[in-house]
C-alpha cells in the first residue's frame, strides 16, 4: 500500500511504516497527480480534500491529523465510500496551556490582573472545556456559550448568549469551529457589530479559526481603540495574514496554540490508530515512546499570586519568543511571508504539556492544590 502524508505531520513516516510505504511532501502542494497510485492520504489543514483532489484516484482512506474539518468535503467522502477520521481532540490540552500562556504573558506587559476579570468562553467542545477547567482552578469568574452543546442538552453546564458574553466580559476567548452555514454559523462570528461592542479594556483571544473574526473589521477596529488588548493564533487567509493587522494586535503566533509535543504526536496516534483499524494493518509506533522523562520546574512562591502565575506560566512557555519570531516576517513580501508562516510551523521548538513538568519549592498548599488541578505534579 500506498500512504502520502503531509511531511509536517510529527513522525508520520515512522508511524506508518509498519503499514506501508510512506511518501511525504509539502501539504500545500498535494495535488490530484500525487494520488494516482495512493491508497492512504493523510494531511492537514492546509490541503483541501474534495472531488477535485481525490475523484478518480485508488484513495480509500483519508485522515487528518488536526481537530478541525472545514477543510474535507465530509460529504463526498461518505458518498464515495472513503475512509475517514480526524483527530478530534488531539491538541485540546496544549490548545488551552496556550492560552492561558498568553493570557498571563499580556497580562504582566500591560499591566492587568486576570483573576480579577470576568471570562467569556466561546465553544466549550475540546479546548474550550479544558480552559474553562483551567479558569476555574485559578478562581477566573467564567461565562461560557455554546448554542449546539446548549441546545443538545446532554450537559449541566449553565450557558449565556454571546450577546450576554459581549456585554458582561472583559476577556472573551474564542474555541468554535469554523461553519458557513446550518443555524449557527461561525463565519465572521464576531463581525463589525458585535466587535464594536466590545466592554473598554477589553482581551479579545482567538485560537479557533481565523474567519471567525473579521480580520478587516478587527484592523479599523484597534486603529480607533487603544484600550483593547487582542491576542491572535489564528488569522484569515493563511498564510497570507493581513500584515497590518499583524502589527497591530497585542500577541501573534502563527496558529501553533495547539503544536505542543503531545498533541502533535497525539494527532499523528490517532489517525494512525484509524487508519490501521481501517486496513485491518497494525503499527508497532506508539507516541508514548517518544516522550522525554519528566523535567521540574523550581518556582517560588514568594510574592503575589498573580506573580508567581506569571512566573510558573513564562517558564513552562516563553510566548513572546514565538510572537518575536512570527512578527519578524512582516516586511517580507507575500511569497516570502507564506514560505516564513509555513516554516514557523514546521520548525516550532517542542513544547511539552504541563502533565511533563514536576513543580519543586510550591510552599503554599492552595498553590500546590491548582497546580494540581492545572494538570502539574509538584516534586518531592
Amino acid at each position: 500500500m500506498k500512504i502520502l502524508a503531509d511531511q509536517n505531520i510529527p513522525q508520520v513516516a515512522d508511524a506508518f511504516r509498519d503499514l506501508g510505504e510512506v511518501e511525504l511532501m509539502p501539504g500545500r502542494e498535494i495535488g490530484p497527480h500525487h494520488l494516482t497510485d495512493c491508497q492512504c492520504l493523510i494531511t492537514r489543514t492546509v490541503t483541501r480534500v474534495d472531488a477535485a483532489l481525490l475523484q478518480d484516484s485508488p484513495v480509500e482512506f483519508v485522515g487528518t491529523a488536526t481537530i478541525g474539518t472545514d477543510h474535507i468535503d465530509l460529504d463526498y467522502l461518505a458518498e464515495s465510500g472513503i475512509g475517514f477520521s480526524n483527530a478530534a481532540g488531539c491538541n485540546a490540552e496544549g490548545a488551552s496551556e496556550y492560552v492561558l500562556s498568553g493570557l498571563f504573558a499580556l497580562s504582566k506587559r500591560k499591566g492587568f490582573d486576570p483573576l480579577r476579570m470576568r471570562a467569556g468562553i466561546v465553544g466549550c467542545g475540546n479546548v474550550g472545556s479544558r480552559l474553562q477547567q483551567k479558569f476555574a482552578a485559578l478562581g477566573i469568574e467564567c461565562l461560557v456559550c455554546d448554542p449546539p452543546l446548549e441546545e443538545a442538552g446532554q450537559t449541566r453546564q449553565t450557558f449565556v448568549d454571546l450577546d450576554t458574553i459581549l456585554r458582561e466580559c472583559n476577556l472573551i476567548s474564542l474555541h468554535v469551529p469554523l461553519t458557513r452555514s446550518g443555524p449557527h454559523p461561525t463565519y465572521h462570528l464576531l463581525n463589525s457589530a458585535r466587535l464594536q461592542s466590545l466592554n473598554n479594556n477589553c482581551l479579545l483571544i482567538n485560537a479557533a479559526r481565523g474567519e471567525v473574526v473579521d480580520n478587516q473589521a478587527l484592523l479599523q477596529l484597534l486603529n480607533r481603540r487603544d484600550d483593547l488588548h487582542v491576542f491572535l493564533d489564528t488569522w484569515e487567509h493563511e498564510p497570507l495574514v493581513a500584515r497590518e493587522l499583524l502589527q497591530r494586535v497585542d500577541l501573534a503566533t502563527p496558529h501553533i496554540a495547539g503544536y505542543s509535543v503531545e498533541g502533535r504526536l497525539r494527532g499523528t496516534q490517532m489517525v494512525l490508530e484509524a487508519a490501521s483499524e481501517h486496513f485491518k494493518l497494525s503499527s508497532s509506533w506508539h507516541m508514548s515512546q517518544q516522550l522525554p522523562a519528566p523535567i521540574e520546574l523550581d518556582c517560588t512562591s514568594t510574592g503575589s499570586s498573580l506573580e508567581f502565575w506569571q512566573n510558573l506560566f513564562q517558564q513552562h512557555c516563553n510566548i513572546w519568543r514565538d510572537h518575536e519570531a512570527f512578527v519578524a516576517g512582516a516586511d517580507l513580501d507575500d511569497s516570502e511571508f507564506a514560505q516564513h508562516f509555513d516554516g514557523l510551523r514546521k520548525v516550532y521548538p517542542d513544547r511539552l504539556e504541563y502533565e511533563r513538568f514536576r513543580v519543586r519549592q510550591v510552599g503554599d498548599k492552595s498553590r500546590g492544590a491548582v497546580l494540581t488541578e492545572l494538570g502539574f505534579h509538584l516534586a518531592g
